[in-house]
């Protein structure tokens, strides 16, 4: 019979990249988790882990029971902590992976609010453009934009991409007019991602489906924020990601462009390691989110 002692000492030998951090956590010695992890695998009949001098990589199968077991181990912690404090309450640390620019349109204050109404729960957030390994940086839910395509973890979409994407300030449309076609931004400037040549390619999607067109103008730049500056002063026309275009719409500083036609492969996205029995802090952390994501009255948070 498998020792449920010899998979949680797996799930955080996991969750901590080796054996020596998972033997500080664990409190025993680095050579006792080896020889449990090796007798875990002997049971099982299969390898769990490649080892090397450098670093632990799950193996299909490892990644596979990881997946299984993880959010069982977290479910027995959990209901044990319950049971010592008498409550239910969300606790302990969710360490997040989010886009370099979350808090562009997450307030701060949202936290605020969340950790007030959680106080047994502490985040670390973890911000970067480039995708975290959410095993081997021990992240407990990320946050990306764009199209889902790593099987390997769970993921749903929590805001849809249909919704804002071509935008411009209210002083360039009263300027410069409002395109009724795509075919019509040939004739607009646009504020672009540097592209050598000055031109970029934007792809949308409308009532016929996929389509791109070329567009150029006098202003490019490597970041959407710096983009999105660019179309408040009135530079051209922008394509944002919704999130962004969405809440300065609601604030008036923007406005729609072609509003049947959305940016492809946007959206925004949750991730986590384990289909089952997500910590309590990590569920109720991913429900705020998406409450205050998709909340009708998002407040102002662009001047």
């Amino acid at each position: 019979m498998i020792d449920l002692n010899d998979i949680a000492m797996f799930v955080q030998v996991v969750r901590s990249g080796s054996f020596a951090e998972a033997a500080r956590r664990l409190g025993i010695p680095p050579n006792t988790v080896s020889r449990r992890i090796q007798q875990l695998e002997a049971h099982l009949g299969t390898r769990l882990l490649q080892r090397s001098t450098r670093k632990l990589t799950l193996t299909s199968a490892g990644q596979d029971f990881n997946e299984r077991c993880a959010g069982a181990v977290d479910g027995l912690l959990d209901a044990g902590q319950a049971l010592l404090t008498g409550s239910n309450e969300p606790s302990g640390w969710v360490r997040v992976a989010a886009p370099a620019d979350f808090f562009d349109f997450f307030q701060m204050e949202w936290v605020t609010d969340f950790l007030a109404m959680h106080p047994r729960v502490r985040l670390d957030f973890v911000l970067s453009d480039v995708k975290a390994d959410l095993i081997a940086e021990q992240i407990d839910v990320a946050f990306r934009g764009g199209s889902l395509r790593d099987s390997s973890y769970v993921g749903r979409q929590i805001l849809d991409p249909r919704s804002v994407g071509m935008v411009a300030s209210p002083s360039y449309i009263a300027a410069r007019g409002s395109p009724s076609t795509l075919q019509d931004l040939l004739n607009h400037d646009c504020v672009i991602s540097a592209q050598p040549g000055g031109h970029a390619t934007w792809r949308l999607v409308g009532p016929n489906g996929e389509e791109e067109v070329q567009v150029a103008g006098r202003f490019s730049g490597n970041t959407a924020q710096a983009l999105r500056k660019a179309a408040v002063a009135g530079l051209g026309i922008a394509l944002l990601p919704p999130m962004m275009a969405r809440l300065d719409v609601q604030a008036g500083v923007l406005v729609p462009v072609l509003p049947q036609y959305q940016p492809h492969g946007y959206g925004f996205n949750v991730l986590y390691p384990s289909r089952r029995q997500l910590p309590l802090a990590v569920s109720a952390f991913i429900a705020w989110v998406i409450q205050k994501l998709n909340a009708a009255d998002a407040p102002e948070v662009y001047r």
